[in-house]
């Protein structure tokens, strides 16, 4: 199957060309920003280092999405999601976590419409 065309980095004056919507050094400033100006101070707190520790440790024993796993998929674990959102009271709990392809963890939260609305 062809491979769609390199596009330029968004970032003004970059002339390097990319996958995606950033070359690989703007896209490290671009996620910088957000956590700086954009992602909700709540949600910040949630996340800390505490949490990156028990993702990792997570991944380490489940490196396959679960959901493909049980259709017979090997699809590598690109996300660790929360069962029940801390949001909601969850918490950080082996038993409330499971490893996601990005895929699988964008139709879970397309499905639960707690993503990508307007406030």
């Amino acid at each position: 199957m062809p491979y769609k065309p390199k596009r330029p980095c968004a970032a003004p004056g970059c002339p390097n060309l990319t996958d995606g919507r950033f070359c690989p050094e703007h896209q490290q400033q671009e996620n910088r920003r957000y956590e700086k100006y954009q992602r909700n101070p709540e949600t910040k707190r949630r996340y800390g280092r505490a949490w990156k520790r028990i993702r990792d440790r997570y991944v380490q024993l489940h490196p396959f999405c679960e959901l493909c796993f049980q259709k017979g998929q090997l699809v590598e674990t690109q996300q660790v999601h929360h069962i029940k959102p801390l949001a909601e009271g969850g918490d950080h709990s082996r038993e409330n976590l499971i490893s996601l392809c990005s895929a699988c963890h964008a139709r879970i939260h397309a499905e639960r419409g707690d993503r990508w609305h307007t406030h």
